[in-house]
């Protein structure tokens, strides 16, 4: 027992005795670095030709759906909107990003000559197309994804284009370059086009004076009424 607290009386001495000398800094390799240099990549990859891809979804998957024809009247997409010129479907289609990948790329390639020319893309391919193989039994589930696309229905404007100084021959040449890479016929539209409803083109109406309901009239008189009234 007495060896024991001898041994425990020499430990804490040496313990006294110890100090503690200031770190030396050590010459690092990340020292040197900054913190923001840490998270950047070591080789910068350049992409020249951007895919058209979303950038988050909801779902991994989504179903094969149906291209709707616009039998209530409704005539939105059916026009130009920034452009002055535009390249609209005649049909239902689903188009793929790579079709409007390439469809661009032409347009952009005939366009280049032209200053201050511009392309505007209409839709986006944001719905996910999954395929099986061939000859592959029914059941295991949907199959993987291929390609995004997007669902055109007929009457749709897909792209637009634009400028001060294109002129109607140039636009009309360089359209025809895009629509051969589509596969869907198409038709070139300018701003004195009319809207099309499905398959027919619908003449802008002109509009006629505003007719005032019976409940509009009664209205109007209660609330002259009453401003009356608190006079």
């Amino acid at each position: 027992m007495a060896a024991l607290f001898k041994r425990s009386t020499s430990l804490l001495s040496s313990f006294s005795r110890l100090s503690i000398a200031s770190a030396t800094p050590c010459a690092s390799p990340l020292a040197s670095t900054s913190s923001s240099s840490l998270f950047q990549p070591q080789t910068v990859l350049q992409v020249r030709h951007k895919s058209l891809v979303p950038r988050r979804t909801k779902y991994r998957k989504a179903h094969k759906g149906r291209i709707p024809i616009a039998t209530g009247g409704s005539t939105k997409g059916t026009t130009l909107e920034w452009g002055d010129y535009g390249l609209r479907v005649n049909e239902p289609v689903r188009l793929s990003a790579k079709h409007l990948e390439t469809a661009e790329a032409a347009l952009k390639r005939g366009l280049k000559p032209v200053r201050g020319s511009k392309v505007y893309l209409r839709v986006f391919p944001d719905i996910p197309v999954c395929i099986k193989g061939n000859e592959t039994r029914m059941g295991k589930g949907k199959g993987s994804f291929e390609f995004w696309s997007c669902r055109a229905r007929a009457g749709r404007v897909i792209l637009e284009i634009g400028g001060p100084n294109l002129r109607p021959e140039i636009a009309h040449a360089v359209m025809k370059l895009a629509a051969a890479k589509l596969p869907v016929t198409t038709e070139v539209i300018d701003k004195t086009t009319p809207p099309r409803v499905g398959f027919e083109a619908v003449e802008q109406l002109e509009e006629g004076p505003r007719i005032v309901t019976r409940g509009e009239i009664e209205a109007a008189i209660a609330k002259q009424a009453v401003a009356e009234a608190s006079l």
